[in-house]
């Protein structure tokens, strides 16, 4: 960890690029065993998509070369804190009946997006629904799913780049950073 600079907008580097993209990688390790070609991967957007996107090429770097759908769900808006409901966006676009599906996240406080998604991806039909984030924060009360695969386990701070975001900003950051 690293203290920004003034040009940063962050309080504190937390996950520079080349230690963000190095558990990517060591991840898609971990999941390609468990899955096969078959598999859809689905993006909870909008967080998900930067981590979605570097883990499909890791995961093909890996031998898996995996489908795609996303699934656009709100639960904070602009807050800071989950708004304590799911609002679907956009719905799935790819068929999932009898196939294995990996949802992929960018982070789970909560776990309110996360368990809303399994429950909509068991409900169309998916064999098997395994679930990824890169980011999990200690929670004090028990969450209402735990991911199958996490990259890493945050403090419990206020997160952004890397997909995570401030009202909708600093998610293009390609590090992990705190704003407290």
């Amino acid at each position: 960890m690293r203290r920004s600079t003034m040009t940063e907008p962050v309080a504190e580097i937390l996950l520079v690029e080349a230690e963000v993209a190095a558990r990517v990688e060591a991840l898609a390790k971990t999941i390609a065993p468990r899955i096969d070609d078959d598999t859809v991967v689905i993006c909870l957007l909008t967080g998900g998509l930067w981590f979605c996107a570097d883990l499909t090429r890791a995961l093909a770097r890996a031998g898996r070369h995996v489908r795609f759908d996303a699934l656009w769900l709100a639960s904070y808006g602009d807050a800071r804190a989950s708004l304590g409901r799911c609002e679907v966006r956009a719905d799935l676009q790819r068929p999932l009946e009898g196939r294995r599906a990996l949802i992929v996240d960018d982070v789970i406080d909560t776990g309110l997006s996360l368990s809303e998604a399994a429950r909509l991806v068991r409900d169309s039909g998916a064999s098997e629904v395994l679930t990824c984030v890169f980011a999990t924060k200690p929670w004090p009360t028990p969450r209402a799913i735990e991911p199958d695969f996490v990259a890493w386990t945050a403090p419990p701070r206020f997160l952004v780049g890397y997909g995570m975001d401030a009202a909708g900003r600093l998610r293009g950051l390609p590090y992990v950073g705190a704003m407290d």
